[in-house]
């Protein structure tokens, strides 16, 4: 049976858990150390932490709360958010994170991956691209919290990070953030079949029923999502949740 790994996203903003629909508008969840200790409770694969004031106003991570959330946390973590340097990098594996996540700082420095890669092997060191379409539905590539629209080609910034090492690549569709309205099939399986790394879809998921679509469509490797373990019903009332280990084993099949 091959089972996907299926990893919450949590977003920080102020100390606080928020939730962004197309990247804005942050609506606050609640305290992340509380979030993730229920989730240690609903036993989930891992978290990945992202800070998006750090990445969209240049700050430094917030590794005092970086610290409390490692301390609490019982299942792997990854952390992205103002990386720029390898003494950050560092910092953050100290704490007992698995893996980065770097970004915005990839844009004309692929070498801060090429030396964490170095350091501290490439298993640790995620790349992540934000997409955004146009009003002609062409697809570019954006960094800082979706502030800053790069000029670089998708595929060409996609071949520089493997390049420089990474060992798995988070793909998210800013449009789609927070919406509900299911993955970017069609984007995520052209990127998934075309390059030789593990490979994370993130933005607009559904359900788990749409999450086994995705994942039994395409060659991603795990998936991710914000809202649907956030939230509960129509209304968004605001509910940390994660599906039971036999609810995913029954619903995702060998391809």
């Amino acid at each position: 049976m091959n089972i996907p790994r299926i990893i919450p996203i949590l977003l920080i903003k102020d100390k606080g858990v928020v939730k962004t629909k197309r990247f804005k508008n942050p609506t606050y969840i609640g305290d992340p150390i509380n979030t993730v200790r229920i989730f240690n409770e609903k036993e989930v694969d891992e978290i990945i932490i992202l800070d998006i004031e750090a990445s969209k106003n240049f700050q430094v991570p917030n590794f005092e709360l970086l610290t409390s959330i490692a301390a609490e946390a019982f299942m792997p973590l990854g952390y992205g958010g103002g990386l720029s340097s390898i003494d950050q990098i560092k910092r953050v594996f100290e704490l007992g994170f698995e893996k980065v996540i770097i970004n915005s700082s990839t844009f004309g420095n692929y070498k801060l991956i090429e030396d964490a890669v170095k350091i501290f092997g490439s298993q640790s060191v995620v790349g992540c691209i934000d997409i955004k379409k146009s009003l002609f539905s062409k697809r570019y590539l954006y960094s800082h919290a979706g502030r800053k629209k790069q000029k670089i080609n998708i595929e060409k910034h996609i071949n520089n990070l493997m390049k420089a090492g990474i060992g798995e690549l988070i793909v998210q569709c800013i449009d789609l953030d927070g919406t509900r309205k299911g993955y970017d099939f069609n984007f995520l399986n052209k990127i998934s079949k075309s390059i030789q790394i593990p490979t994370i879809g993130l933005g607009g998921a559904k359900d788990l029923n749409n999450m086994q679509f995705t994942f039994n469509q395409t060659d991603l490797s795990a998936l991710a999502a914000g809202s649907i373990f956030v939230y509960f019903g129509p209304h968004n009332a605001v509910l940390i949740n994660y599906p039971e280990r036999e609810e995913i084993n029954e619903l995702f099949y060998k391809r």
